[in-house]
């Protein structure tokens, strides 16, 4: 089982939900991937719900606040990066001309966290480590197992992270053309980069969060069943077998068939 309890600097540790319907999604990702919600207080008036699978705490969701709804913000899974010093993670992302969202924010004994955005757009989330380290559980089925960048510019956004985490890139090329990039950490594959096609329209560059099911087919299915949508596939890849979905907010994920590690 894919246990953890801690996460090198530079690893992809958690991702989150924001959401427009927090009850709506409960109701979507436990009949999905059959996850245990526990609703906790955070901070005044607010909510921050842990979704746990057999006890092990996997991810969780809130609500998004009116100001960021007014401003046009949507639905969307929020992918985690461990650090050892948030403030320094967020300052050099400004000089590398990304930007940062709100600041340097303070969640106690949890941990410290900074929403950094890219030059592209794309946002993740800075996690500086407290007594909450990140998901107790990854690969196995319904657990985060990999984060991925969709853009526009993945070159340029592979130099950018390189510089900002310390990771290195390993370029896949087809026919001379860049078709992905594994994004390694520690010397372990940590994630990716996807280049947008011009398919996909004007599509914003984002960070996609897949999770480990047991059958992309079936997954796609229920995700239809319970709402929601399939954007992609499912289809086969070198590695196994995906699909990319969204929940019934509109909030993009993704599902993978396949072998993972522990």
């Amino acid at each position: 089982m894919g246990k953890r309890e801690r996460y090198e600097p530079g690893t992809f540790c958690w991702v989150e939900l924001a959401t427009t319907d927090p009850a709506g999604a409960k109701a979507f990702y436990t009949g999905l991937f059959g996850w245990e919600a526990e609703d906790v207080p955070a901070g005044e008036a607010a909510t921050y719900t842990l979704l746990r699978l057999d006890g092990d705490e996997v991810c969780g969701l809130y609500a998004l606040d009116a100001a960021r709804r007014e401003a046009g913000v949507q639905p969307h899974w929020l992918s985690h990066v461990s650090v050892e010093d948030a403030e320094a993670v967020a300052s050099r992302a400004r000089e590398l001309g990304g930007a940062v969202e709100g600041g340097v924010v303070d969640v106690g004994v949890h941990g410290r966290f900074a929403i950094v955005g890219d030059p592209s757009g794309a946002t993740l989330v800075a996690w500086e480590t407290g007594a909450s380290g990140g998901a107790r559980r990854v690969n196995d089925p319904g657990c985060m197992t990999w984060n991925e960048l969709q853009s526009r510019e993945p070159e340029r956004m592979a130099a950018y992270y390189a510089e900002l985490f310390g990771w290195k890139m390993e370029a896949q090329r087809e026919d001379g053309n860049l078709a992905y990039v594994i994004i390694k950490n520690g010397g372990k594959s940590n994630g990716g980069i996807m280049p947008v096609r011009e398919q996909q329209g004007d599509a914003p560059s984002f960070w996609l969060a897949y999770f480990t099911v047991s059958s992309s087919d079936a997954a796609a299915a229920k995700t239809q069943e319970l709402g929601g949508r399939v954007y992609a596939g499912p289809m086969n890849i070198g590695s196994g077998r995906i699909a990319v979905l969204a929940d019934p907010q509109g909030a993009a994920f993704a599902v993978f068939e396949g072998e993972t590690d522990d």
